[in-house]
């Protein structure tokens, strides 16, 4: 009998096979991890955006009511008595120079005259004022924060005025304080310092989409209406999106309003500059998956070599010419389904590993990599078993009360250490069955199976306690505010429920800080 033919032989098939199984399987896992990662650094980004823009524009508002506050006491002052030219001329330079809040202060009578001006250099006592901004304060006669306008010396600006009435209750003018926009201002004190080399920037506009502030001077007073980020925040909105600014860019924009005068606050981050880190952790998870893979085809090699010989050694022997020994040698591979089984188990095996490298690149996106508790994926999850199954559960939202003054006095990572201490105090206080989540921030949730509302109170404000008990290094001492409410009790939606004990939290915030407070249940038909 002739030699057969080279051909492609069973174990060379089965290798192949077994490398374009683990090329497609490595190259699923990178993919999957690629996308499991991108997803997680743009939502935490967007996030980290939207309680930053939270924040600057909790502390614009506070600053324009204290304003309103100091013009309110010296209207009060320039309204009990007649007044001499120089009087208010010391008023007026007192406002502007006590604080560097006014770039300039202006004192007008009710037909729109200016009676004094500080600094004197801006020329217009006498002059009858004919701006939008006047017209619009004699008109309204109450505190008033103006929309940007021109100024009778050139200026874009905004007001804030404050009527004066005299003791018999007649109107008598007002007294302004002016904020410039293009030129040096209390906005670039406030704002002026959060831009970062990464591109990283932020901005301020009106309700009409109107720039107030912005790292490009030039960009001041012009309208920003076709963004979605400031269409949002200028109907009162808070939140976070992708969006393309005027450059073309893509940004990961968090936005707040300023309740007090319709103002928003955008703080953007390129998406570019938050994926750059993506290549490095990515070429991490190759290089570590190479070891692996190589173990793994050394095995498949081996294998496919032990699965073919019988059939080698069968298709040696077939050609032997005594057919009686031909098939008693063929009789000895009887072992092919035991081989055949092993060589399923390896591939098997080679899968498992793969498949559980995408698993824990799964759970990792579920977990906030800072503290390990649930992230808002991991919450949504267990939200979503929970309802189906029926379960009620008390919940707390936790704050830790001025955050950011412990980083901006201590540094983020002194801040970072603060977050972990409070996560692990969670930890040691619950039960395995309770689930622990960072909502964001300095912002926590614990959710409470079979708790009701009174307990899931009485547990809250242990752990107020021990929090406030304890002494942070570096920091000291740290306390909480804790708002509580329950599901079902107080909403048939769980969503609808955490926003109720969030509601709480910030009652506890008004209330004072470090306390705990109850979601008032006659209340929860207004949510």
């Amino acid at each position: 009998m002739s030699p057969l033919p080279s051909r492609l032989t069973l174990g060379k098939l089965i290798l192949g096979l077994a490398l374009l199984s683990a090329i497609v399987a490595l190259a699923n896992t990178l993919h999957a991890s690629y996308r499991v990662q991108r997803e997680q650094l743009i939502g935490n980004t967007l996030e980290a955006n939207r309680v930053y823009a939270s924040k600057l524009a909790e502390t614009t508002q506070n600053f324009l009511l204290a304003a309103q506050q100091q013009l309110a006491y010296s209207a009060k002052g320039l309204g009990s008595r007649a007044h001499s030219v120089q009087e208010l001329e010391r008023e007026a330079a007192r406002l502007q120079q006590q604080t560097n809040d006014f770039n300039s202060v202006l004192i007008v009578d009710r037909a729109g005259t200016v009676l004094a001006t500080s600094p004197q250099s801006l020329a217009l006592q006498g002059v009858v004022l004919n701006s939008s901004g006047n017209t619009e304060a004699l008109k309204r006669r109450e505190p008033y924060i103006s929309d940007p306008y021109q100024s009778a010396t050139g200026r874009l600006l905004v007001a804030i005025t404050q009527p004066i009435f005299n003791t018999e209750g007649q109107y008598q003018g007002y007294v302004s304080g002016t904020i410039y926009l293009r030129q040096t201002s209390i906005l670039q004190t406030l704002l002026g310092k959060h831009y970062y080399r990464d591109g990283s920037y932020l901005y301020v506009v009106d309700r009409n989409a109107r720039i107030l502030y912005h790292i490009e001077p030039n960009r001041i007073g012009q309208f920003a209406k076709d963004n979605p980020a400031v269409q949002a925040v200028s109907k009162g909105h808070s939140g976070a999106q992708e969006v393309r600014n005027s450059h073309g860019v893509l940004m990961l924009a968090g936005y707040a309003p300023v309740p007090a005068v319709g103002w928003g606050v955008v703080a953007q981050r390129p998406t570019e500059a938050t994926l750059a880190q993506l290549s490095s952790l990515m070429s991490a998870v190759i290089w570590n998956a190479i070891p692996l893979g190589i173990v793994s085809l050394l095995l498949t090699w081996w294998f496919a070599r032990r699965i073919s010989l019988p059939l080698w050694q069968m298709a040696r022997n077939v050609q032997n010419r005594d057919t009686g020994i031909a098939i008693r040698h063929v009789g000895a591979t009887r072992a092919w389904y035991y081989e055949a089984a092993h060589l399923k188990q390896a591939l098997l095996y080679s899968f498992n590993l793969l498949q559980d490298r995408i698993g824990k690149l799964n759970r990792a996106s579920m977990t906030d990599p800072l503290t390990g508790l649930q992230n808002r994926r991991g919450l949504q999850q267990g939200l979503e078993d929970w309802q189906a199954r029926g379960q009620p559960f008390g919940i707390i939202a936790l704050d830790i009360d001025r955050f950011k003054s412990i980083n901006d006095r201590f540094g983020h990572p002194v801040g970072d250490a603060v977050i972990l201490r409070i996560a692990q105090i969670m930890r040691d206080d619950s039960r395995d069955t309770d689930l622990l989540c960072r909502n964001g921030g300095e912002e926590f949730l614990i959710l409470l199976p079979g708790i009701d509302v009174a307990n899931s109170a009485l547990i809250a404000e242990r752990l107020r306690a021990q929090i406030a008990g304890t002494t942070f290094d570096d920091v000291g001492a740290v306390t909480v505010s804790l708002g509580v409410a329950h599901y079902p009790s107080y909403h048939e939606d769980p969503q609808q429920a955490l926003r109720l004990a969030d509601k709480a939290l910030y009652m506890a915030k008004e209330q004072g800080r470090n306390r705990t407070v109850i979601y008032p249940l006659e209340d929860t038909s207004l949510s």
